[in-house]
């Protein structure tokens, strides 16, 4: 049965699903939430914990890296904000948390024209090393080719390519592209790339050979690309078609498992849970962790689109502080809106379905339900 609908008599449209339209249907035995694993692993990286902390300057410094991944994820600091441009940039983070609203966007314009700077880089990267955890910065797809060897040279565990839109195959007239699969051959490094949002798109990524692949275009609570750019990808539908090119492309490559990670749209341990329902092994997360109390952001929150020097695609909002980010990660929880105790949030509706592992969570039940939240 086709889910097309009819737009107009020229144009048909495929019905998606946000999380907010779908809920999970506990339909087997349940178990105790101590036996459940959240636990995955990516290349030779085991994590407790199947959460990446979005390369967003209001929520990933090197300090909230590093506490992410002494409480079992991983930290993706961006290899492109205030920390690779200023030596010291707390001044910027107190100015910008500070700005007017109407002056928000133009003044980081400004701030975020600072050059970029490859010995802090180094310095920054050195210092997430130095923390004891796994070290994962990002860069976009159009600053890798100027800065890759820097980072690798620094020494990451991890690299992420991440921009609003990433595909296998960029076509320029004006420059040398950044080729994918030529560079992530010759890397050593595992590279995790997105947003895609499409089977199609996915599996080209994952033909490249990347080790995991971002589902959706990021920075959810942040973005403006669908007022911008009319584009939107509703990410339950985006994590459900990505993950079945993952599945295609395990047969394709005679066992080769790509890791499906949502980024965006996840801002609530519900919209985790659905996120893993619906066959993400992981997700990226922004606007949860700038939350924290030790985030940078001290309440505020925005991504790389906010300050684009042509066409700003974001805006910083205020998401509040709520906890310090233990407390947002495993609780205990004082309050019961999703935005603490995440993992313990999955544990609990694995426990409630029955399901021991992320993997076997994937497979869980789900409705359309939709509902508006509150």
């Amino acid at each position: 049965m086709s889910n097309e609908v009819e737009i107009g008599r020229g144009k048909r449209g495929r019905r998606a699903y946000s999380f907010d339209d779908i809920a999970i249907v506990p339909s087997r035995r349940t178990r105790d939430p101590e036996d459940v694993n959240v636990s995955w692993q990516i290349d030779a990286f085991h994590v407790e914990s199947p959460i990446m902390g979005a390369p967003m300057d209001s929520a990933m410094s090197p300090a909230t890296c590093i506490e992410l991944g002494r409480h079992g994820g991983i930290g993706v600091l961006d290899l492109e904000g205030l920390w690779t441009r200023y030596e010291d940039p707390q001044p910027l983070l107190d100015e910008i948390v500070g700005l007017p609203a109407g002056d928000a966007t133009g003044r980081m314009q400004q701030i975020y024209s600072e050059p970029i700077k490859p010995e802090l880089i180094k310095r920054r990267l050195a210092e997430i090393r130095a923390g004891g955890v796994t070290v994962t910065g990002a860069l976009s797809p159009q600053r890798t080719q100027e800065h890759w060897r820097t980072v690798v040279e620094a020494g990451v565990d991890l690299f992420v390519i991440r921009g609003t839109t990433v595909s296998a195959e960029h076509v320029s007239s004006n420059r040398e592209p950044l080729n994918l699969k030529r560079f992530i051959y010759e890397l050593d490094v595992p590279v995790i790339v997105g947003g895609a949002a499409s089977y199609m798109a996915a599996l080209h990524l994952m033909r490249t050979g990347a080790a995991g692949v971002l589902v959706g275009f990021g920075g959810g609570a942040a973005h403006t690309t669908r007022l911008t750019l009319g584009i939107h990808a509703p990410v339950a539908t985006a994590v459900a078609d990505v993950a079945a090119a993952r599945r295609d492309y395990l047969d394709e490559s005679g066992g080769r498992y790509v890791h499906v990670i949502a980024d965006g749209a996840i801002g609530r341990s519900g919209d985790l849970v659905k996120a893993v329902a619906c066959g993400a092994d992981a997700v990226m997360i922004g606007a949860a962790l700038a939350r924290a109390e030790e985030a940078p952001g001290k309440g505020w929150h925005w991504g790389v689109e906010a300050h684009h020097p042509d066409l700003p695609r974001g805006e910083r909002v205020r998401v509040g502080t709520v906890a310090p980010m233990a407390e947002i990660l495993h609780g205990p929880s004082s309050v019961a809106d999703g935005t603490t105790n995440m993992v313990g949030a999955l544990r609990r509706a694995m426990a409630t379905s029955g399901y021991s592992d992320v993997k076997e969570f994937q497979r869980v039940e789900v409705v359309v339900a939709p509902y508006t939240p509150r």
